[in-house]
Formats: C-alpha cells, sequence, structure tokens
C-alpha cells in the first residue's frame, strides 16, 4: 500500500525556505517523504496526532529537530503536507 503525497500552496513556499536554510538536511527530508509514502506509521517517522486547534492534523520526523506536519487520510490513502520546521515553529 502506497499513499499519494501532495502539498499544500503554503508548504511549497515554506519547504522551499525551509531547505535553503538548512541544506544539510536534504537527504533526510527526501527519505522522510520516500517513508512517509511507503508507510506512515514507519516507526522512526514518529507519526503523532495533535490536539486542540490541530486536532486534524499529525507530525511526523524528519529528524529530532524538525517536524513535518500533514493531513492523513487513510481512507483514500492520500497525505497532504502542510508545514515543515523546528518544532515551536510548527507547533504553534
Amino acid at each position: 500500500m502506497s499513499y499519494q503525497i501532495t502539498y499544500s500552496d503554503s508548504y511549497v513556499k515554506r519547504a522551499g525556505k525551509f531547505l535553503r536554510k538548512h541544506p544539510d538536511i536534504h537527504n533526510q527530508y527526501r527519505k522522510t517523504l520516500a517513508l512517509l509514502a511507503l508507510d506512515p506509521w514507519y516507526p522512526s517517522l514518529r507519526l503523532h496526532g495533535f490536539e486542540g486547534r490541530l486536532k486534524d492534523l499529525s507530525s511526523v520526523s524528519i529528524n529530532k529537530h524538525y517536524r513535518i506536519v500533514l493531513e492523513l487520510d487513510t481512507i483514500n490513502e492520500k497525505i497532504i503536507l502542510t508545514d515543515v520546521g523546528d518544532h515551536d515553529q510548527v507547533y504553534y
């Protein structure tokens, strides 16, 4: 089973800025997206949902400092990426 990954318009802009600012983690970022498409529950991604105002969203880890926020649609096997950044940037 493979998930289709799409990107919100705001994500494309943020991801571009993020990768220009952090070129050293580009390979980790690509690996995270590849694993996410194959299996969102892969252990190293540490997929988890949110509560409160972000309750419809989930997050995966790029590494211990950076996260990708997403909408996970398990019925249609789609993932919409909405934000990327460090913990404080994406959770607040």
